[in-house]
């Protein structure tokens, strides 16, 4: 099975992993729109992404630009959110709490709006891919609302693919990966982080965008899979 002649909107799309599955999706004949904040970062995918594919800006923590971006979006067939900018790492005590409800406006509340405006547009045998990660298993100092939201987004997977059914929720946990998530780290801490779990990891380096589109790709094209969590962390629950 293959995504050729299927629609694939991907809010998030036009950098790392939601730029990967994008490009994946098209690769295997989907018609691919993206969506993402910047104008810049949607000319800049439309660049690199097979002719044909679409882009438009969407706020995706705005609820009417959501509702609005639906309604003119017309059918089709998954919807993939993985919108959300950098890692939120701070102590509770030194959290700002506006900035942790920004955090979870995109990642949280958008993908539920995408969802709540979203579903309704998609076709008998669609899906819907969120995005959570591994932090909601492996908590590290500093990663509480991380932590949080991923178990949320875990939640969420499996209430809305029994409230949607027969429309296929699914959610994919990547771990460390080398995307846009990290880029407040500097550059040093960055690349230790990195470097260290390439030496900790089974597979023997850090996870690459591609990598972990291919999940988001298996579970569209998975007709009997829903309310899963796929964890790509190249084994990092294991040590």
């Amino acid at each position: 099975m293959d995504l050729r002649g299927q629609r694939v909107v991907v809010i998030g799309g036009t950098a790392g992993i939601g730029l990967a599955v994008a490009g994946g999706a098209a690769r295997e004949g989907a018609e691919v729109v993206v969506a993402s904040r910047r104008p810049e970062s949607v000319e800049a995918a439309l660049r690199v992404l097979p002719e044909g594919a679409e882009g438009r800006v969407l706020d995706a923590s705005d609820e009417d630009a959501v509702r609005g971006f639906f309604d003119g979006i017309g059918g089709y067939d998954h919807l993939v959110y993985t919108a959300g900018g950098s890692l939120l790492l701070e102590s509770v005590a030194g959290t700002d709490v506006m900035a942790a409800r920004r955090f979870l406006d995109t990642r949280l509340w958008g993908a539920y709006l995408a969802v709540k405006y979203g579903a309704g547009s998609i076709r008998p045998g669609g899906s819907v891919v969120l995005t959570t990660g591994t932090a909601g298993h492996r908590p590290l100092p500093g990663s509480s609302v991380a932590s949080a939201l991923c178990g949320a987004m875990e939640s969420l997977t499996r209430a809305l693919a029994v409230e949607l059914a027969p429309l296929r929720v699914n959610v994919v946990s990547p771990g460390v990966v080398r995307t846009e998530l990290w880029r407040d780290l500097p550059e040093a801490d960055r690349e230790e982080l990195y470097r260290s779990s390439a030496e900790s990891l089974p597979v023997g380096r850090a996870g690459e965008p591609a990598d972990v589109a291919e999940a988001y790709l298996y579970l569209m094209r998975g007709g009997y899979s829903t309310g899963s969590v796929v964890v790509v962390d190249g084994g990092g629950m294991l040590v």
